[in-house]
């Protein structure tokens, strides 16, 4: 465990890695001509670069629900796509968020320095479903895209997030200063990165909190969206 909080620590005290706009670009061409539910949007990061969400309401929303994917895809990639589309049918509008992406060759340890313009995007998606009118926003995060998460709380503390639930979050996240609920969702079958650290995870959750395994899934929940979306939908109505 040690080992591991040293190495994170190296990660993050890595010089930036420069995101890769041009693959931005080619996966907003290639899915938006796809697109058939929801809205693109083009959100703005500090730096002037616009960045693709998908936006997907939901009649008498319940909650505005910030989707993050992880590492190297995009907004309406897989289990992603499926959140994004059919929680808003359960009452929950969804903005999707394209996250900084590296080379298609890129590995986990070769993002950390991007976490910093990860957590800026977040910041614009947040203030997006405010402007939009949610009082309740919720964190929904895949893989990477919890650490990039994770980054974004710990930048903004008091940030009117009002329940995280993390996918597949690698490593041993600490929950335990964050004043809203948490699910932490692993699969069964999930990466050993996954399962190493889920004990460590699980002694931070506290309060409306808690952690599931779910019987038979991989980090993907590849033929396990039903159960995927059944564990959400079940803590989301409990907890807000």
């Amino acid at each position: 465990m040690r080992r591991f909080a040293l190495f994170l620590v190296l990660l993050f005290a890595l010089p930036a890695a420069a995101s890769d706009y041009a693959r931005e670009q080619k996966w907003a061409d290639e899915i938006l001509p796809t697109v058939l539910t929801g809205d693109p949007v083009w959100l703005e990061q500090p730096s002037g670069h616009n960045f693709l969400a998908l936006y997907t309401e939901a009649p008498h929303a319940k909650a505005g629900v910030i989707v993050v994917h992880g590492m190297g895809v995009h907004p309406d990639w897989n289990l992603i796509s499926m959140l994004r589309q059919r929680l808003p049918e359960m009452g929950y509008a969804t903005l999707s968020l394209q996250m900084p992406v590296l080379q298609a060759d890129a590995k986990f340890e070769d993002y950390p320095p991007t976490f910093d313009e990860a957590a800026e995007r977040i910041t614009r998606a947040v203030a997006f479903m405010q402007a939009h009118g949610y009082t309740k926003i919720v964190l929904e995060t895949h893989s990477l895209g919890c650490s990039m998460a994770a980054r974004y709380l710990e930048r903004s503390p008091n940030a009117p997030i009002a329940a995280w639930v993390a996918i597949g979050a690698s490593g041993a996240l600490d929950y335990s200063k964050l004043k809203f609920p948490v699910l932490d969702l692993v699969g069964e079958n999930d990466l050993p990165l996954v399962i190493e650290g889920a004990s460590a995870r699980a002694r931070g959750l506290h309060g409306k909190s808690r952690q599931v395994v779910v019987p038979g899934a991989d980090h993907f929940f590849d033929g396990r969206d039903d159960a995927l979306l059944e564990n959400v939908r079940g803590f989301l109505n409990q907890s807000l």
